[in-house]
């Protein structure tokens, strides 16, 4: 006989605490191509109004082949939420603390970004532990624009 359905076990993994990562363990985040729409969308959700971001012509003139990426806009490709790492820390995660980067290459429209994070390191606190991730994106030709970290509050397993 089936159990009666329990949204509470709805989920897509079962709950992971601090101690049940390892450093090495790696998030794919989705591939995402730089189309015209995304840069749309960027420019109307950040009110950034700069030229070289949203009209192609200006940017020809300066030699650049298409409209180029905001820092950001590369940026939020690294968002955990778009992998798994949210959806295994849903009982266990106090807050994101911070995160850091560096644009390496520029991003253009028609550019495909594949980004990862990766667990670099493990410290750990009485009741909690700090998940800290190197974040990267690699473009189409496998060519390294954005590196950074991001570091996570975890809870212990209780």
């Amino acid at each position: 006989m089936t159990p009666p359905f329990d949204p509470a076990e709805h989920r897509r993994h079962s709950s992971r605490w601090f101690g049940d990562f390892k450093v090495g363990e790696r998030f794919v985040l989705p591939s995402r191509t730089m189309t015209d729409a995304l840069f749309l969308a960027f420019q109307a959700a950040s009110g950034d109004n700069h030229p070289v971001h949203y009209d192609v012509e200006y940017c020809r003139r300066r030699g650049m082949p298409h409209m180029l990426a905001h820092g950001y806009q590369v940026l939020i490709q690294t968002a955990a939420g778009a992998g798994e790492f949210p959806f295994m820390v849903e009982d266990s995660l106090v807050g994101f603390l911070d995160q850091s980067s560096r644009f390496l290459r520029p991003v253009y429209v028609g550019d495909t970004l594949y980004p990862a994070l990766e667990i670099t390191e493990l410290v750990p606190n009485r009741t909690t532990g700090v998940i800290a991730m190197k974040s990267t994106v690699h473009n189409q030709k496998a060519e390294l624009t954005l590196e950074g970290t991001q570091r996570y509050l975890v809870r212990k397993k209780p």
